[in-house]
């Protein structure tokens, strides 16, 4: 099969699909790479390590594009993606969290593109295997973020996460005790803070008040302790997931206007619509805005400013997945691994998604139809 690899393009997105060692793996398996010129350069491989990796490097996204079979991206195509590059019948396989992106969906559907999205992929214990990498980086960085912008010369309180002896440190509250919200959950302890994590199941806060120590609550998620919890917050982080669907709309307006000002507010969820009503996307060009006085924190994309990290991380948990597409094509890899099927958004002109239908309202087609 001939992989393309283009240079990513959202704002401040650094990230590349696959390392040089990723490549050399397709490679040696028969495969042609094709990889656009420093795009690799965001996440510190320059062009020489493609190229003694055996990748052909183009000079341009449109060449990529013209000659590959299957595109690797990481973050959802832009607007000049979908709209010129892509071709009917091309597969691309990268994230797409398409229950926030109605337009790019229904430009996916109406091109006849084959699209594959590394964050439905759902194995039967319920883990997404190439989706969390991004969620370590993220739940990690969410915490880093909301230090940064407590500091009053950002907007915020004037607190220090950890407080000192003698201080009471930051409270952070965390919706969710996923991937997300553990990793957010385990920084925030180790830096001082005191945290709180609510899920709905007590079998997961049972494990992570095994795991985690240090100054930590749980509580089972309601209404009701949301609100409490968010009203006394300095910090709140927004870690809710469901696989292909719209996040929930957990943390209302009302309750952000009884937080204190200059709080800080990061909806990790944002990918998926946020889980915070105030929540609207961000970049890193201009991350942040206020409601109430409470800093708003939405970055779509946020493991591509630690790009280096994210771009490892992100290629070893795709590339077996690339490897085994690239061998058996899509159709013969899916029939193999249902888990991979549920990656399939669109195939065909059609839907193929049930959570992603439900969530724009659109048809839903069964990825067996749409591959007949």
């Amino acid at each position: 099969m001939i992989i393309g690899v283009p240079k990513e393009i959202k704002d401040n997105e650094y990230r590349v699909a696959l390392t040089p060692a990723a490549v050399e793996t397709l490679v040696h398996a028969g495969h042609a790479v094709l990889v656009q010129a420093a795009a690799g350069e965001g996440s510190g491989f320059p062009d020489a390590e493609f190229t003694a990796a055996g990748a052909q490097l183009l000079p341009d996204a449109a060449a990529v594009f013209a000659q590959a079979e299957m595109i690797m991206k990481v973050k959802e195509p832009q607007a000049v993606e979908y709209e010129q590059l892509l071709r009917p019948g091309q597969l691309l396989f990268t994230y797409l969290h398409l229950a926030a992106e109605d337009k790019l969906a229904r430009a996916l559907v109406q091109r006849g593109i084959n699209s594959v999205a590394y964050e439905t992929v759902v194995l039967p214990n319920g883990t997404t295997p190439m989706l969390t990498p991004m969620s370590e980086v993220a739940g990690r960085m969410a915490v880093q973020v909301a230090a940064h912008y407590l500091e009053r010369a950002h907007g915020g309180r004037g607190k220090l996460l950890g407080g000192v002896p003698g201080v009471r440190p930051a409270d952070v509250v965390i919706i969710g005790g996923g991937v997300v919200g553990s990793n957010a959950a385990r920084i925030a302890l180790g830096m001082g803070a005191h945290v709180t994590v609510l899920d709905l199941s007590g079998e997961r806060l049972r494990y992570l008040a095994d795991v985690l120590h240090g100054n930590l609550t749980t509580l089972a998620s309601n209404r009701r302790n949301i609100a409490d919890t968010v009203r006394v917050a300095d910090v709140v982080i927004g870690a809710v997931l469901i696989p292909g669907a719209r996040a929930p709309r957990l943390v209302t307006r009302e309750m952000i206007s009884t937080m204190n000002p200059g709080s800080v507010v990061v909806d990790v969820a944002i990918d998926q619509g946020g889980c915070i009503e105030t929540i609207r996307p961000t970049s890193h060009s201009e991350p942040v805005y206020l409601v109430d006085g409470v800093v708003h924190y939405g970055v779509t994309n946020m493991p591509g400013a630690v790009a280096r990290t994210s771009t490892y991380a992100l290629s070893n948990a795709t590339q077996p997945y690339a490897l085994r597409i690239a061998g058996q094509g899509f159709a013969n890899a899916a029939a193999a691994d249902p888990a991979l099927a549920q990656g399939a958004n669109t195939w065909g002109g059609k839907l193929t998604h049930a959570a992603v239908a439900e969530a724009l309202g659109m048809q839903f087609t069964p990825l067996r139809s749409a591959l007949n």
